[in-house]
C-alpha cells in the first residue's frame, strides 16, 4: 500500500469515547504517514440508518485502507467479507477488516491476539492450570479463546446466564478440539475462583458507569493473579482489591493498546512501536 497516507475507520454504536482512532492516527503520523482515522458511529445522522454493507461498499470506494469493527457488528460482519482468517472463522467474530487496494476484504480478530500479548506482556510467568472467566458477553469471547489458545489447560466460564456460558464453551471447544471450557453460573463464583490460579474480569462491573466488583474479592489470595477487561479507570474496584490483598494484576489497558498495535501492523504493513502507542493510549 501507499505508505505517504493512511485512512481509516470505526464502525459500531456509541464510540465517541474511544481512545483507538488517536492510538492510529499518532503512530502512522510518526511514521511518515498523513493518517486520518474516521469514526463511523451507527447512532448519528451520518450512519444511522445504513446497513453494514452499505457501510463497507463506501468505505471501499472512499479508499479506506482498514476499519476496526465493535458492538455490536463483530458477528454480523462476517459474511460480508471476502476472507476471513482462521482464528477469526472459529471464533465468530472480527474487530478488524483490511481492505486491499484491489477493494477485496479480510478480517481478523486482534482482541484475542492482543488480550494474549497482553497477558504475556503483564503477567509473563503466571500459572495456568486453571482459570476463572467471569462474564460470557461482550468481548468474552475473544478472551476465553484467547486463554485456551495461550496457555490455560482448563477455563471455567461463569456467567449469570449460564446457557450463555455453556455456549460459548461448547463453541470454543468446537472451535479448538478439546473440552478445555466448561460453563458454570456466575452465583456462587467464588468457590471456583477460590481454587482456581487466576481469574478475569469480562465483564463491565468495573467501568466508571458500573462500580464494585462481579464477585465477591474476599475468595482471592496472594497466590492468585487477576486480570480485567475495563480500562476506565485502569485501576478497577476488582483490581484495587486484588493488590491490597497481595495479588498480581493486569489491568484492561494491555488489550487495548496490543489490539491497535496488531490491527495498524494489519492495515499498513508497518511495524507499531508499542510504546508510543502506549503512550499515546495513556495521555488520553
Amino acid at each position: 500500500m501507499n505508505h505517504d497516507s493512511i485512512l481509516l475507520g470505526l464502525i459500531g454504536e456509541d464510540i465517541s469515547l474511544s481512545r483507538t482512532p488517536a492510538m492510529h492516527e499518532a503512530e502512522g503520523l510518526a511514521q511518515g504517514a498523513a493518517t486520518v482515522y474516521r469514526r463511523i458511529d451507527t447512532l448519528t445522522d451520518r450512519a444511522r440508518g445504513r446497513s453494514l454493507q452499505e457501510l463497507l461498499d463506501a468505505a471501499r470506494s472512499t479508499g479506506f485502507n482498514g476499519l476496526n469493527i465493535t458492538h455490536p457488528y463483530k458477528q454480523a460482519v462476517l459474511p460480508l467479507l471476502d476472507e476471513v482468517s482462521e482464528q477469526a472463522a472459529q471464533l465468530g467474530a472480527v474487530n478488524t477488516v483490511v481492505i486491499g487496494e484491489d477493494g477485496r476484504t479480510s478480517g481478523h480478530n486482534t482482541d484475542v491476539t492482543g488480550f494474549a500479548r497482553g497477558l504475556e506482556e503483564g503477567l509473563p510467568d503466571a500459572t495456568m492450570t486453571t482459570v476463572v472467566q467471569v462474564g460470557a458477553g461482550g468481548v468474552g469471547n475473544a478472551v476465553a479463546y484467547s486463554l485456551v489458545t495461550h496457555g490455560v489447560e482448563q477455563l471455567q466460564v461463569a456467567d449469570l446466564d449460564p446457557a450463555r456460558a455453556q455456549a460459548l464453551a461448547d463453541a470454543i471447544n468446537s472451535a479448538i478440539g478439546r473440552e478445555a471450557v466448561h460453563g458454570i453460573d456466575a452465583r456462587g463464583v467464588e468457590e471456583a475462583i477460590a481454587a482456581a490460579d487466576g481469574v478475569v474480569n469480562a465483564t463491565p462491573m468495573g467501568m466508571l458507569a458500573h462500580p464494585g466488583t462481579a464477585f465477591d474479592t474476599s475468595c482471592l489470595t496472594p497466590r492468585h493473579w487477576v486480570g480485567d477487561v475495563v480500562y476506565m479507570p485502569i485501576e478497577t474496584q476488582l483490581l484495587k482489591d486484588a493488590r491490597e490483598l497481595g495479588c498480581r494484576t493486569l489491568d484492561g489497558t494491555r488489550m487495548a493498546i496490543h489490539q491497535a498495535v496488531d490491527a495498524f501492523r494489519l492495515f499498513t504493513g508497518l511495524e507499531p512501536d508499542v510504546e508510543r502507542m502506549r503512550a499515546t493510549f495513556l495521555s488520553l
